[in-house]
């Protein structure tokens, strides 16, 4: 039967109720569970795909298609298990599916409110995304709430956990609530009292923490922990300091050393080996002894917001681990570049440009693509960085005038890059096999396989097939490719099934490494392997510099 923690938060929000949750079920993995963790966000939208990166941060897209929340992709760093769809629900989606039942009739006419109906669903769905009942049922999973304790739109998620305790019945339900722990710098100690009023909060809500995660810049002594312990109605062994660290992979040993994989066992009833967190401290190890440091600039339209990024920020720390070196990673506005000032790009040793929509800052990435390929920089380019590295080639190499892609000006005479629905064969009509698709005007969202050029770059680093996850609208246009490998461009890998452009680059004999992707290969790096077209695009610069 699977057991489930639920995980909440008080106080403020972007504590790190993600990361401990992560490095939680890392523990509870590394004792032979089986383990899942499911994120419940409180907000309407049915899912974050719509939302600005300014406010959510990163759109974390899963194997089978879900655009979901950043956290999903703390949760698929630190553990084996996979992140699906049903690993992450909102309040959209959980009113969306109770509408639909009531428009069915499904309640036999009843009034449909929150309690119990909502609260049922809430339920349901969490069941559902730890696999109850199906052969991947697990053993532990761990249910982030977001929001804070307090907050008006969370309660029915903390009404449901409430009701699951109760209906599981003793040692199958546990209950942590990370909380802030101020330092004021005036009175010269931390504060306790908001944890004291957050777990009161709790209780008033009917849910007792097990245990409480204390946040802060710096470790809670032992008399502050046994203040809050005294106040709160949680035992002082289950008072947690976790404070800020420079590496987020020594948050597991952290929590570990302070018994709190021990508590939830022992709450859970479950009888498990020794936690060996060996790995964890060998890649500590990694991070913190470098043997070479490579700065790469990021040209993106959200560098405001670093978790905008997130996936691709690990992703080249762990190609950075996996190559011995210390990536420093310097964001640079798309807006602020164009041909004549590109001052930021000249002392770095490579050139990353994101994915994104909208036309904003777009002269600035194909600018950055430009430098980058004339100047012999290592360029990665990932869906729109593919995009504008294409547009790029086809204007200056190909001379193609006026290409760009219609998503940024619908009149462009040579639109190199499309919807589907918006290609058009030489006579003027529709193209025929496009013209049926269904990805016409909508977004191509999760795994899917491409056959690999022999001979080529991607080849090298994927093999003969790649499978990487998507998600975009727009498209390479299938009419100028023929005119743009002429030109030199080669067109290393298409899809199985649509034969659209998935991986441009440059020979090697004519750039030492430049390649645009059209899929997002950061959302399965890992910190244990990093991921290959990572890996080889730091060893590359780092050959690069050191010559």
């Amino acid at each position: 039967m699977t057991k489930f923690v639920f995980v909440t938060g008080g106080v403020v929000s972007s504590l790190g109720k993600g990361i401990a949750s992560a490095s939680l079920a890392a523990i509870l993995e590394s004792r032979g569970l089986k383990v899942t963790l499911i994120k419940l966000d409180p907000y309407i939208n049915v899912d974050p795909g719509t939302m600005s990166p300014f406010q959510h941060g990163e759109v974390f897209v899963t194997e089978d298609g879900a655009e979901t929340d950043l956290d999903l992709g703390h949760y698929e760093r630190f553990i084996t298990t996979r992140m699906r769809r049903a690993n992450n629900f909102t309040t959209g989606q959980i009113y969306q599916s109770v509408l639909e039942k009531e428009r069915r009739g499904d309640y036999l006419g009843k009034t449909v409110q929150v309690i119990p109906h909502i609260t049922n669903e809430i339920q349901e769905f969490v069941k559902r995304g730890a696999a109850v009942g199906t052969p991947d049922e697990v053993d532990v999973a761990i249910v982030e709430i977001g929001g804070t304790v307090g907050d008006i739109e969370s309660l029915p998620f903390l009404e449901a956990a409430r009701q699951m305790s109760l209906k599981l019945g003793p040692n199958n339900a546990a209950y942590v609530h990370l909380s802030y722990v101020p330092w004021i710098a005036a009175a010269g100690e931390l504060k306790t009292k908001p944890t004291q009023h957050t777990a009161q909060k709790l209780r008033e809500i009917g849910i007792q923490a097990d245990a409480l995660i204390c946040r802060a810049d710096r470790p809670i002594p032992s008399e502050e922990r046994e203040k809050i312990s005294l106040f709160s109605n949680v035992a002082q062994s289950g008072v947690i300091s976790m404070w800020d660290v420079n590496v987020i992979y020594k948050v597991p040993r952290m929590l570990h050393e302070q018994g709190l994989d021990q508590l939830i066992c022992n709450k859970l009833n479950l009888i498990t080996p020794e936690a060996d967190l060996s790995m964890w401290d060998r890649l500590v190890s990694e991070v913190e002894l470098p043997k070479a440091e490579l700065s790469i600039a990021m040209v993106g339209k959200y560098v405001d917001l670093s978790d905008s990024y997130k996936s691709l920020n690990e992703a080249l720390r762990h190609a950075g681990m996996k190559n011995q070196a210390r990536v420093k990673i310097h964001y640079v506005d798309s807006e602020t570049l164009d041909k004549d000032h590109l001052e930021p790009l000249k002392n770095v040793d490579a050139i990353l440009v994101p994915g994104g929509f909208g036309k904003r800052g777009i002269e600035g990435k194909i600018a950055a693509a430009q430098y980058a390929r004339e100047h012999k920089v290592p360029y990665l380019g990932i869906c729109l960085g593919m995009q504008v590295a294409t547009i790029e080639y086809a204007r200056h190499v190909a001379l193609l005038e006026d290409a760009n892609s219609t998503e940024f000006e619908p009149q462009t005479q040579n639109p190199v890059i499309a919807l589907i629905n918006e290609w058009r064969g030489a006579d003027g009509s529709l193209n025929v096999r496009d013209a049926n698709s269904d990805l016409g005007g909508t977004m191509r969202l999760g795994a899917q396989s491409s056959d690999v050029t022999p001979g080529t770059l991607a080849f090298k680093i994927y093999g003969s097939v790649v499978c990487e996850r998507h998600r975009h609208r727009y498209e390479a246009n299938v009419n100028y490719l023929d005119a743009l490998r002429k030109a030199g461009l080669v067109i290393s890998a298409l899809t199985q099934e649509e034969q659209l452009t998935e991986i441009v680059e440059l020979p090697q004999n004519v750039h030492p490494w430049y390649m645009g992707v059209q899929f997002h290969p950061e959302f399965k790096s890992t910190p244990w392997d990093g991921h290959p077209l990572f890996n080889d695009f730091v060893k590359s610069a780092l050959a690069l510099k050191k010559n």
